[in-house]
């Protein structure tokens, strides 16, 4: 029996890629799923994919930088589709390679408004609402740079420690209201991004290691994230609220690890425990 029926799930970046295989996922397990992007076409025709299947699904062209787009869209989702169960951010940009005084500065900005700011902004449209009704999860897509440094990626390694930080924040606040925040990395994924990285001239420069690691065969399908996200939409692994899940994770062995990585207050940034005792 599908797992989401009578819900309504909210995906960003929703056009392709990652994001379509989200919202497709969502959508075969009964949710009515709204979907985001800047680009009409492209969230149109997942729109179409999910219809397609049989399943219920709108288009909202969207710049989720712009808070009054953000706002009005999720007022459009409450009248055509109901009140809002899951989001997912799952927008997000990397256009400024190399060190930091190498890359354009409105650029490199652009990266952390497009990944740190829509997340935001999508976030603070839906909690009250969740709040309200005692109930929600939403889920923040990180990557590489949270808990590492990426010299040549810093715009993007920033954006998602601060979206890792900015999801531990906001479960704190809210999970006493069974509303849950979760952080969820999809590994290395072949999409438009990344094409971008290894076609680029920035990109051969400043990030070889990424064809390198395709050649080494490391290409995380999409549907590992997808699939993961379609477990925490339905709740499987609350008990990681707050903290980082990651596509490339063996589902049951997870669930049957997740109260050990609570104990050890693992999947989270944190100092030590030796430099924590200093503080």
């Amino acid at each position: 029996m599908a797992r989401l029926i009578d819900t309504v799930a909210v995906v960003t970046g929703g056009g392709r890629g990652i994001g379509r295989e989200i919202a497709l996922q969502q959508a075969r397990e009964g949710a009515r799923v709204a979907v985001l992007a800047r680009t009409a076409t492209e969230i149109e025709e997942t729109v179409s994919l999910i219809q397609g299947e049989g399943g219920q699904a709108i288009a909202l062209p969207t710049d989720v930088t712009d808070q009054g787009a953000v706002e009005s869209a999720f007022r459009r989702i409450a009248t055509e589709l109901g009140p809002v169960d899951t989001l997912v951010n799952n927008h997000g940009s990397f256009q400024a390679f190399g060190p930091v005084w190498e890359c354009d500065p409105l650029v490199w900005w652009r990266d952390v408004e497009i990944n740190f700011r829509g997340t935001f902004h999508t976030c603070r449209a839906v909690s009250p609402t969740m709040l309200a009704r005692g109930k929600g999860r939403i889920v923040n897509l990180v990557g590489g740079g949270t808990g590492n440094s990426f010299p040549h990626g810093s715009g993007y390694a920033s954006s998602k420690a601060a979206i890792m930080r900015l999801t531990e924040c906001l479960n704190d606040t809210t999970i006493a209201h069974s509303v849950r925040a979760f952080a969820v990395d999809p590994g290395l994924v072949r999409s438009a991004m990344t094409e971008m990285q290894l076609s680029s001239e920035a990109g051969k420069t400043y990030l070889p290691g990424i064809q390198q690691l395709f050649d080494d065969g490391v290409d995380i399908d999409p549907s590992r994230a997808a699939l993961l996200i379609r477990d925490i939409a339905a709740g499987r692994f609350d008990v990681l609220a707050g903290r980082l899940l990651r596509g490339v994770d063996d589902r049951d062995a997870l669930e049957e690890e997740m109260y050990d990585v609570v104990a050890a207050d693992g999947r989270a940034l944190r100092f030590s425990a030796i430099e924590q005792q200093k503080l």
